[in-house]
This record gives C-alpha cells, structure tokens and sequence, in this order.
C-alpha cells in the first residue's frame, strides 16, 4: 500500500507538467485512492467476514474482504476508462448498458462503505436519504416545494456515474489536485524537519511570562497547520508536546484543552493552506487560490487576537506562571533553520506571479525536499522521499472519500433542483429578512457540520444555503467565506467538536466542558463572519475595497474583538460584561452611526468597570 500510495504521488505530480482530460484524470485518481481506503482503514463488518472465511490474518493487515472491495473497486473505476469516449456517450444519451448500471451502483455502494470507513457512518446515510428522495420525490405531495418528478435508476445513475456532477465532480477535482498536492507538501515539509522546528520556535519565541505558554502553544498550532492542514491532526500533534508545558504553567485541564483545541482549528482557518474547502471556493468562484487566501487574511488576524486576549485575561484568572523549555534561543533556531519558512513563502510568491496554484505548490515541494539536506538529521534520501510520497497520499485518503460521495448530494440537489427549491424555502421562513436569512443560515451550517466532516458539510450548504443569501443581495465571495467558517467551527460546536474531544482525550479534561472553553476562545471567530454579509462594508474584512476603509474596518473589528474578550473573560462585573456585549455587536456592522454607538458604550463600559474597580479593588 506504501508503494501505491507513493505511485498515486508521483502521478498526481506529473499531472501537473502534463494534463490530463478531466473525467479520466478524475476516475484514475480514484481507481487508486479508493482501494486503497479499502486497504489502510478497518472494518468490523468486513472483519466479521474474514473470520467466517478462516483466512483472517495480523489485525494491523488488510483481511480478505479488505481485499475484495479493493479489487471491486478498481473494476468499477477502469471498466469506463477502457473506452471512455464510448463510455460517456451513452452516459449523454441516457442509454446505459446493464453493465454501467451495475458498476454505478457498484461505486455507489463502495463510495458509502468508503465514506462510513474514515469518516463515520453518518454521511454515508445522508448520501442513502439523498437517494431515496432521487428515486420516490414524486410521492410527495404536489404542493410541497421540495416534491419532483422522480427518476428511475439509469437516470440516477447516469447523472452520478458518466459526467461531471456526480462522483467525479468538482468536489472530486479538488481531491485529486489541489488537496492531494497540498498534503505530498505538508509531508514532505514535516520529513524535512519543520514541524520540529515550528514548535522549537514558538517556545523560543516568547518571552518568559504567565501567558507566554498559552501563546507559544497557539503560535504552534498556527504554524503546525500549514504542515497538517487538519484541526484535529493539529491539535492531536501539538497535544503531546504542549500539555505537559500548560500543565507545568497551571492551567486546568479543560482551559488548556480548549487552547490546544482552538489552536488546532486554526490550522483550517488559516494561510497559507486552509482547509479543503478552500480549495472548493476557488473552483466555484472561479478564482485563484491567492485570492481566497487573501479573503481569509483579516479574519485570521481577527481569529487569533481573540484567542490571544483570552490567553492573557486566563492567565491572571488562573494565577499560571511562566515555564521554562530547554531549547534554543529563537535567533540561533532562525539562524539555523529559519529556512523552512522559504518554501511557505515562495507558494504565495508563486501564485502572485501568476503560477497556477498546483505548480506553485509542486515546485515548493521541491525546495522543501532540497532544504532537507542542510540539516543532516532529516535529509530526504530515497527512503524518506519514498515515505514522504506515501504519506501524502494516505493524508488525503479520508478527504477524497468525502468528496467522492458528496457527489451523491451535489449530483442529486442538481438533478431535482433541491438546491433551488431549499434555498427558497430559507428566505421564506426568513421572511425575506437578510438578519433572520443569516441566522438560519449559519444555524443550520452548523447543524450539518455536527453530523459530517467539515468539507462535507461545507460541499452541501454551498449548494444549498449559498443561493439563499445570494438571492438577498449577498456577494458571492461573502456569501461561500460566511458558509465556509460556520462549517470549519462546527468542529469546536457542542455536542461533537472534534477537535475539543480529541484534546479532552490528551489531558485528561472533561470533554464537554472543553468544548465550551474552546467555543469561548474561538468566540470571536463565530461572530466576525456576521460582517461578511450584513453591511456593504463586510468586504474589508475580505480584503476587498479601498485599503483606507480595509485598516479601518480591520481597527473597529479588532476594538469588537476586544470587547468580546472581555465579554466571556469574566475580568469585570455583569453589567460591564453586557455593555462590552453591546458594544461588540454594534461595532461589527461596520457602519458610521453603529460605529459611533458602539464606541459610546464601549466608553461607559470602561467608565462603569474603573467606578467599580475604585469601590471595590478586590
């Protein structure tokens, strides 16, 4: 499976330097990456068979049924690849053979069992109830909105088997090139020694004092994210090394989880990689991968000075003291192997020049492999190049699973017109009201993003949610960034978030109550998107517009973050709270009279909390 994984590397590398039609690209991308789910993750089920079989071996191995759907996979995906032309023509003419309605629901079958493998069992369901609505929606009453025509199985099929909106759809496409690329970067940056030194650094950096450790771990967990792209991997990897640190400094468990959790999550919220879905939102905006990056500037900024202010207010809450790490000091780390940073740097050098996104990542892997070499320690030989490769491909495993069978649901919503009918029926509950629109709407992201992975859940309301703010008046870059950071914090929403439990796990917490420290760190985070799409002015925010307005709008964001830390730091009484509160949302529609209004409370605030403050200074 390593050598398959390190092959499926070097091939969606050379696609790069030489392009391939996009279906075929598509299907032979996943005539690899899908058995190979089959081999790398487990299945009670396909366990059970193996021992009836007698033939089961070492656990840690794939079982003979792991075998089986490997093969079932590979037949399903080269059987159209044999003569593709003929293969899609039937495909556009609706007269598929029985064996391409076979192999369709074949891959059906696979993609679901694939998808309950790596991510749970609850997508692969709503891709079952997606298909049920497909097959029986004329049986819904007439004059409900959602109610169709119905569709018998070759049309099903066809639309998800032979084109472009079904399984080897855009979302797909990003698997195969943008994500793929990305995670062969981040593995070979992390061989190369850089998560090493990433962490080396942020403990170096800051000098010693009772917040220094609660800033150092988040500066980690920033900087882990452009190797891991995964808020759950992040925090995971930054768990092991950081708790004992916030555990020497004194912070309870669930604080210093909700830290390492909220750290994590930054690494989705974050340049210079994002999270998958990023990568979707430059397909659908048809825009380059810079320009998102440049959207998710501000908010990032924005992000990590609410998490920092918290640190600062926690640390005087929860009397902790600064720790001393044995590591070098920054400027001899930076002497040293501040090149890795370089490779981080020429991605976004690159794509400014106007190199496309994937040969701008492919030739920062390659300075990365070359940098290896000036610490001996990490230098890349074939063995490790070799790791490296494989290891890029199974990072990528879970996501193109995902993306394979949100096809499901995009070529569904597509063919009945759901997306459509839904979204009308938003705005109506709404009211047409673009505050009521935009409460359900991040309300009802965040509820998806509860039961499926955050590119899933982002993949579905995009389609879904997207054309009701639009048809509000939203742009459609406010609209797809709004969606796109409600899906990546359903990982730290109650009752799953993801990442809370999996640092709940580290240091021993309760794991609901590091939910709700992570949801007060990532606060600011929930709100600021509100911007996106209430006020015309929300587009700074994005980077979008003259750069006077952008560092002022920037300013009075940042002022409202401020307020917010205050808010949930508990640093002053009740009715101080409440006004900073106020003041917070008032600041955030980003217009002159809420500006000013929000400034005028803010200002008693301040004047209630020093009368306070003077009558009882404990």
């Amino acid at each position: 499976m390593w050598v398959l994984g390190a092959l499926l590397s070097v091939y969606s590398i050379a696609v790069v330097f030489k392009p391939v039609e996009a279906v075929e690209h598509r299907m032979t991308f996943l005539a690899v990456a899908l058995p190979l789910v089959f081999v790398c993750y487990r299945s009670g089920l396909a366990g059970r068979f193996a021992k009836l079989a007698r033939r089961e071996r070492d656990g840690d191995l794939p079982t003979v049924a792991d075998w089986a759907l490997a093969a079932l996979s590979i037949a399903v995906l080269v059987y159209p690849l044999l003569d593709i032309e003929a293969f899609r023509n039937r495909g556009s003419g609706a007269e598929l053979s029985t064996l391409d309605v076979v192999a369709g629901l074949g891959l059906t079958v696979l993609l679901l069992e694939a998808v309950r493998r790596t991510v749970g069992g609850i997508l692969s369901v709503i891709c079952v109830l997606f298909l049920v609505y497909a097959f029986f929606g004329n049986y819904l009453p007439i004059g409900w909105s959602i109610s169709h025509r119905g569709f018998d199985l070759d049309q099903i099929v066809s639309q998800l088997y032979t084109g472009t909106e079904g399984f080897f759809g855009v979302p797909l496409q990003v698997a195969a090139t943008y994500i793929i690329l990305f995670t062969i970067y981040g593995a070979v940056l992390d061989y190369s020694g850089a998560s090493k030194f990433f962490i080396d650094l942020s403990f170096a950096a800051f000098r010693r004092s009772r917040a220094a450790p609660g800033r150092t771990v988040t500066t980690a967990g920033f900087l882990l994210g452009t190797v891991s792209g995964s808020g759950t991997a992040t925090t995971v990897s930054l768990g092991s090394v950081a708790w004992p640190v916030l555990k020497r400094a004194g912070y309870p468990r669930e604080p210093a989880g909700g830290i390492l959790a909220a750290a994590g999550i930054g690494a989705i919220l974050s340049p210079p990689t994002l999270g998958a879905a990023a990568f979707i939102i430059a397909e659908q905006l048809r825009t380059s991968y810079l320009q998102v990056l440049l959207y998710a500037t501000i908010p990032t900024i924005l992000y990590y000075l609410g998490i920092f202010l918290a640190i600062e207010i926690d640390s005087r809450r929860f009397g902790t003291q600064a720790v001393a790490v044995d590591v070098p000091k920054a400027g001899r780390l930076l002497l040293r192997f501040g090149y890795h940073f370089s490779s981080l740097l020429l991605i976004v050098v690159l794509m400014a020049l106007d190199f496309s996104a994937f040969m701008s990542v492919v030739i920062a892997t390659g300075v990365a492999f070359l940098l290896s070499f000036l610490d001996p320690e990490h230098r890349m030989g074939p063995k490790r190049i070799g790791e490296a490769l494989a290891k890029g491909t199974l990072g990528a495993l879970p996501v193109t699973a995902v993306c394979a069978a949100a096809g499901i649901i995009v070529g569904v919503i597509t063919q009945t017109g759901l997306g459509l009918n839904l979204s009308t029926i938003i705005v109506d509950l709404a009211v047409g009201n673009l505050v009521l629109t935009t409460l359900l709407a991040a309300l009802a992201v965040m509820l998806l993003g509860l039961a499926v992975p955050v590119t899933a859940s982002y993949i579905i309301a995009a389609v879904i949610i997207a054309p009701a703010l639009m048809n509000l008046g939203v742009e459609r870059a406010e609209a797809y960034m709004f969606i796109f950071y409600y899906a990546v914090l359903s990982e730290v929403s109650p009752p799953t978030a993801l990442s809370a439990v999996a640092a709940s796990a580290i240091t021993g917490g309760n794991s609901y109550r590091t939910m709700m420290m992570t949801w007060r760190y990532t606060l600011p985070a929930f709100l600021v998107p509100f911007a996106f799409v209430l006020t015309p002015n929300g587009q700074a925010l994005l980077a979008q517009g003259p750069i006077g307005a952008v560092l002022v709008f920037t300013a009075v964001s940042a002022v409202a973050v401020a307020s917010l830390a205050v808010v949930t730091g508990g640093i002053s009484t009740w009715p101080v709270r409440a006004l900073c509160g106020v003041a917070a949302v008032l600041l955030l529609f980003l217009d002159t009279i809420p500006i000013v209004a929000g400034l005028v409370v803010l200002a008693v605030a301040a004047a209630v909390h020093l009368i306070t403050r003077r009558r009882n200074p404990a």
